[in-house]
């Protein structure tokens, strides 16, 4: 029995879409694997693409019900019971690959609060290789994992998007950026989140410390953000007059190389 109870079925983030796309990946309790899927489909038969990871019945049947060309990588988007079976699923196929059994059908549920647990997993990293982890990645599945838990662990569970903001919230009127900026959830998948370019170039100034931990497409210290219509980019560049500056570049346009050579001008003319 599974019991995903401590975030809500209806949680969702604004801004994530009903897609395949891995960065479309519902954000929950109990997930494995980001919630997303990799396989690979020969004829009839699907594999697994990780080698790590076993292929399960439900994975087999979303990748056949995806056609003959239904190979990559899919998010588990749609329907929060869906992914919670994925996990039951991958946990038994790793329970069977150690060598145990799991008999009779995977079901939900919420434990009882006076059951007392046989086992508890602590995660293996700390939260600060997470984070680093997430920033190379870009990962906004991490993000927001890391955003709704933030809230539960500050308020108090279960977790809920709005516990999260009041937290965030919180904590950018301590650095004065109440007005500066606005979230609606903590990955920037949003189209209605909201900052000016000197709100965003303080939240660089306290993010200075760690400037190293961004890894940019150019190789820079950067990170960009892009969604139809919007391209941005935000970070530290290096400068022969001034060393190392912050800059943040937010343009309304779908020209992807037009912020770096925006870059590079700020870069040679300083």
């Amino acid at each position: 029995m599974l019991d995903a109870s401590y975030y809500p079925s209806n949680l969702r983030i604004p801004g994530v879409e009903d897609t395949d796309e891995a960065y479309n990946a519902l954000n929950s309790a109990l997930a494995v694997n980001f919630n997303t899927i990799s396989a690979v489909r020969e004829g009839d038969k699907v594999r697994s693409a990780e080698k790590q990871t076993p292929i399960t019945p439900l994975a087999i049947t979303l990748f056949r019900e995806r056609g003959p060309n239904g190979n990559g990588r899919i998010s588990l988007s749609r329907d929060p019971a869906v992914s919670l079976q994925y996990a039951g699923e991958l946990i038994a196929a790793f329970i069977e690959r150690a060598g145990g059994r799991v008999k009779g059908e995977i079901s939900t549920g919420t434990v009882p609060e006076q059951l007392k647990p046989v086992y508890v997993h602590r995660q293996s990293r700390t939260l600060s290789k997470i984070l680093a982890e997430l920033l190379r990645a870009s990962n906004n599945y991490v993000a927001n994992q890391v955003f709704l838990e933030i809230g539960g662990y500050r308020v108090g569970g279960p977790v809920s998007l709005e516990k999260s903001l009041k937290v965030a919230n919180e904590m950018l009127a301590a650095h004065g950026l109440a007005a500066a900026i606005h979230l609606e959830e903590g990955s920037g998948i949003s189209r209605d989140n909201r900052f000016t370019a000197r709100g965003l170039a303080k939240v660089l100034e306290l993010f200075a410390p760690y400037a190293d931990l961004l890894h940019g497409h150019d190789g820079g210290m950067n990170k960009t953000g892009t969604l139809d219509g919007i391209r941005t980019l935000a970070g530290y560049g290096n400068t022969s007059s001034h060393g190392r500056v912050r800059f943040v570049i937010s343009l309304t346009s779908n020209d992807d190389e037009m912020r770096y050579r925006l870059l590079r001008a700020i870069e040679s003319g300083l």
